[in-house]
């Protein structure tokens, strides 16, 4: 009789590593394992014989990059959606891209079951559930850090003993190291000092994409993108598909120190954590993509977008992403960028990227409205009717407060 199948999401770390035959051990699964290349770059290397060491039946390794970039990390930046101000959810839009493939080849595997390897305090496991839930919920979720009754491994010691004791002898290392996630989009790094907030970063140590901006070129430089409908094209004349930008974007970044954030934040499971998020390519295109909004987007659409981008980046962190809600946002913010359409040039200074001017063919931007000349358009007397009609309410109010106030004196 076939064994049954479970989908393990699988990095080649020591933590899925030793899924693999503790999964096989504990429920007689036969593993197959899915590495899903959201532009991890070099980790992914060597996955195939790792796998098959520790015991995998198989290995798929996917390339969704080009799905990652225009069906989640494009909406996105079209919405403007920043988690807390400052994260430009770089885990949390990969989580529901990974899971879609996950669920893919369980459906293509026959799988019962899928196992991730998050840990019972991040935002992880909360993501990949109820993606799976969304999208095969006949499908069996397996999370072994919070099955303390059948895993019992609580150190990396632990994991490399029983790795060795089923015959997995791999380079893995006890030492202690920052917990990176890495992808198209972002570096994200947490742990070891980093967990105290009175401490600074040692940045110089951490970072891996980007320059210190106090270390970045003494010269600027200038940068110009193009956006069709909200998508971005083009970088510096150069057709390219929005991955190829991202890269693109990621490397100039990098070079001139773009995109670093020191972030304490609110977990969905209820705590505050402290993490250094490298996000070049990311920042340029948040920036140059609201540079052209300034000019093609009326006031109160522009409100609204505004507020529905902060809520959209609250489901994407939380974990909704296929949920009626995201969709419902992502088609009120796809309308919006109708116009979005247009040149945008910018120079990269230390860490900052500052205009250099911004043109549309569809720009709401009106010169002889907006001089302090007079035009044919705007008569300076209407603003008289405007400003006490817009003014009403309050002199109505203070009209009244007065003449309660006189009353009350009058007693």
């Amino acid at each position: 009789m076939a064994k049954e199948k479970v989908v393990l999401a699988y990095s080649g770390g020591l933590d899925t590593t030793t899924v693999i035959p503790w999964l096989k051990e504990t429920f007689g699964y036969d593993v197959i394992c899915v590495c899903a290349d959201v532009g991890q770059g070099n980790e992914i290397d060597h996955l195939q014989e790792r796998a098959k060491l520790s015991g995998a039946s198989k290995l798929y390794i996917e390339d969704i990059v080009d799905d990652f970039a225009k069906n989640f990390i494009v909406p996105c930046v079209q919405a403007n959606a920043v988690y807390e101000n400052k994260y430009l959810l770089g885990t949390a839009m990969a989580r529901p891209c990974i899971v879609k493939c996950l669920v893919d080849i369980a459906r293509k595997e026959n799988a019962v079951a899928i196992c991730h390897g998050a840990t019972g305090k991040g935002n992880d496991q909360i993501r990949f559930e109820l993606g799976i839930k969304a999208l095969a919920p006949d499908i069996k979720v397996i999370a072994p850090w919070r099955m303390t009754d059948v895993w019992k491994i609580k150190s990396r010691q632990d994991e490399i003993d029983y790795c060795k004791a089923h015959g997995i002898d791999l380079p893995f290392s006890t030492d202690s190291s920052y917990s990176r996630d890495r992808n198209l989009w972002h570096v994200s790094h947490e742990g070891l000092e980093l967990e105290d907030p009175s401490i600074e970063p040692n940045l110089k140590h951490i970072l891996l994409e980007t320059t210190l901006p106090e270390e970045a070129p003494d010269e600027p430089e200038y940068v110009t993108m193009t956006f069709e409908k909200g998508v971005p094209t083009s970088v510096n004349g150069e057709a390219m598909k929005p991955a190829d930008i991202i890269r693109k974007l990621n490397e100039l970044g990098g070079k001139h120190g773009i995109g670093i954030v020191d972030i304490v934040e609110n977990r969905v499971v209820g705590m505050k954590s402290r993490g250094i998020y490298e996000t070049p390519g990311g920042t340029i295109l948040y920036e140059a993509h609201k540079q052209l909004e300034e000019l093609t987007i009326d006031r109160a659409t522009y409100e609204v977008k505004n507020q529905l981008g902060a809520k959209l980046a609250q489901v994407t962190y939380e974990g909704k992403w296929f949920t009626p809600l995201r969709e419902a946002i992502t088609a009120f913010i796809t309308s919006t960028q109708e116009y979005v359409t247009g040149t945008v040039k910018f120079k990269l200074y230390k860490g900052n990227i500052i205009k250099a001017g911004t043109t549309s063919p569809y720009s709401l931007y009106s010169e002889s409205l907006a001089s302090f000349t007079t035009g044919d358009l705007y008569d300076h007397h209407d603003a008289d009717g405007f400003i006490t009609l817009f003014g009403l309410p309050l002199k109505v109010r203070a009209m009244k407060l007065a003449e309660a106030k006189k009353n009350e004196e009058g007693k």
